[in-house]
Order: C-alpha cells, then structure tokens, then sequence
C-alpha cells in the first residue's frame, strides 16, 4: 500500500504542461512522458506538422495534446502559446522551457551579436515565458524546468556563447526559485550527450560516437526518455520539497564528452 502510495506521486493526472522545443529529440519525449503520467500537454515549436504528430501520438496514448507553432524568440508568439493554452485547458501546471541551443564556434570567430543571439535563445525566452506562465501558477501551485546543459559546468574550447548562455541559465533558475517558492517550484537538469536529430550527424560516426562513450562512464550515450523521467520527478510531487536546484543527468561526465577537438586560435 505504501508503495503504491509513493508511485501515485510521480503521477500529472489532470495537470496541464507546456513543453518548448517539443516536436522531437528530448522535448517530444519529455511531452510523451507526461502524457503517460495523465498529463495534458501543449507542444510548441516551430514545425506545426511535427507538433501535429506528437499530439496525435498523445491522443493514442489516452490524453489531450494541443499544437500550438510558436517561436519563441517572438513575444507575441509567447503571448499566444498561454492565451491558447488557458483557452483551452483553463490552468497551466507545468512549464518545460526546452527549446535553445547554438552550434559550437571557436570564441575569436564568435561576435557580439552571435553571442547575444545564444543568450536570448537559451536564457531570455525561458525567463520571458516563464513571466508569462506564472500568474497562472500561483493560486494553485506550479512548477518550471529549465532543461540546461552539462556544458554549462564543463569546459571545452568552441562553446563560450553556449556553455555561458546555459550557466545563466541555470543561475536564473535559482534566482526564480528564491522569490516564487514555495508557490511556484523552479528547477533545472543539466544535460549530457543524448541520441537526438541534433546529435545525430556525430553518433552516426563510429570513432566519434565511441569517443563519446568512452568518456562517460555510464559507458553509453543518453536517451530521451533518461530526460523524460527526470522531468517527471522534477514536476512532480514526487519532488515537491524540490526547488532551485540544477540536476546533472550525463551518465556520470566529469569531463566534456565532445569528441572533437576544436582549435581555440
């Protein structure tokens, strides 16, 4: 009895989530998951068509999904993402802020503006929907992830605009955590190398996939659903005394698992 009881709390029945990013790699698995876990999901993203596949692969699965394109560097496309989603749901539960990310460059070929576009993309918009997501949040209770990187901690030469983009990041959430607790839970997972499209042209190769390997000691590369289920516990009341912290889910990397040496000058 006790165990069941345990389990029920890694449980979203009803609740209503917001993934970013979510038509593949680690956001559609994370909006999968959810669903398994009783949760309705909103899966935005730039390609309404992938969205529209996810939905109906949440619909198969027993649950609500709704698509909803957005960009999320657009302000506008934000606004509605909520107003679509409360729309339709009445409630915000979850916010997943996954979308980001920005291809390695060497920091002498990286300028001003590329090195803002990475801060905007991976810190600005998850702070923007989050202002946004909140006020829905408070009378009820919430929970935001973050989904960072292990580069954020880690050190490797051609990701000064990423990897610094993603330590704000992760100190943002702390910072949110600290003035919405214990309303509003925010937390964050540093992530290590996982199987998805944009990994994909490097662990097709076989001495650069087994470079990687090599360097974690969990002696494999993620997989989405590793993600998945540590974003459940995250926005689950399974981690309901969990607030302001950045997990590092990377197969145990102490070190960048990249497998390529890229010059610094």
């Amino acid at each position: 009895m006790k165990a069941a009881m345990l389990l029920d709390r890694f449980r979203l029945q009803n609740k209503v989530a917001i993934v970013t990013g979510g038509g593949r790699g680690i956001g559609r698995g994370i909006a999968l998951g959810f669903g398994d876990a009783g949760a309705k999901v909103v899966v935005a993203a730039r390609r309404e068509e992938t969205l529209k596949e996810v939905v109906a692969e949440l619909e198969a699965r027993g649950t609500e999904g709704l698509a909803v394109s957005t960009d999320v560097n657009d302000p506008e496309a934000l606004d509605r993402l909520v107003a679509q989603t409360m729309d339709r749901f009445g409630r915000i539960d979850v916010l997943i802020n996954n979308a980001g990310g920005t291809p390695p460059l060497i920091a002498l070929q990286t300028s001003d503006e590329v090195f803002d576009q990475a801060f905007h993309f991976n810190v600005t918009t998850a702070f923007s929907l989050s202002r946004r997501v909140i006020p829905h949040m408070l009378e009820g209770g919430g929970a935001i992830m973050n989904v960072s990187s292990a580069m954020s901690h880690l050190v490797d030469s051609g990701f000064v605009s990423y990897g610094t983009a993603k330590a704000a990041l992760n100190h943002m959430t702390r910072l949110m955590a600290a003035e919405f607790a214990p309303k509003v839970r925010v937390n964050a997972l540093a992530v290590g190398a996982v199987k998805t499209d944009a990994l994909e042209a490097v662990v097709q190769m076989d001495a650069l996939r087994d470079a990687m390997i090599e360097k974690t000691p969990m002696a494999r590369l993620g997989e989405v659903e590793d993600i998945a289920a540590a974003a459940l516990f995250l926005c689950s009341d399974a981690a309901s005394w969990v607030t302001g912290k950045v997990l590092e889910i990377d197969g145990g990397a102490v070190d960048s698992t990249w497998p390529m040496k890229i010059p610094g000058y």
